[in-house]
């Protein structure tokens, strides 16, 4: 990723183009792996965690596993960068944190259980979409 002079917070500035790219990236990723009820939801302006935060599903742990283990791979040979990875032992829920995307994979009632996209909706004007490939 390209990072610009820092801004005046001292924090390093990156390119919207280069942001969205690695939302795209993260989207087909998930699609290309088979995730269920892929949601994303825009972070920018509401949270300084991230742009994005992206939700999906897998259905088994070997596949909520095998889909956190290829994105991260895939994010850093396409933009050099490693990310963080939370819950990989035992794959019912792993983050994946790439700094402007933060990426959610969960077995399904686990998700259910915990209900992020609600927890991030920002009441009844929230630009949550589902992800179709």
């Amino acid at each position: 990723m390209t990072e610009h002079p820092a801004d005046t917070a001292g924090e390093a500035v990156r390119a919207p183009a280069d942001v969205e790219a690695l939302h795209k990236l993260v989207l087909k990723s998930l699609d290309d792996d088979q995730a269920q009820e892929v949601v994303s939801i825009p972070l920018a302006g509401k949270s300084n965690i991230a742009d994005h935060m992206v939700i999906a599903s897998g259905r088994s742990t070997r596949q909520v596993a095998s889909m956190a283990v290829k994105l991260a791979d895939k994010i850093k040979e396409q933009f050099g960068k490693n990310v963080r990875i939370e819950g990989l032992p035992a794959a019912d829920w792993v983050l994946i944190d790439a700094d402007d995307v933060i990426v959610h994979i969960f077995r399904p009632e686990v998700r259910n259980f915990y209900n992020l996209e609600r927890m991030w909706a920002f009441g009844d004007d929230a630009n949550v979409s589902v992800a179709r490939g």
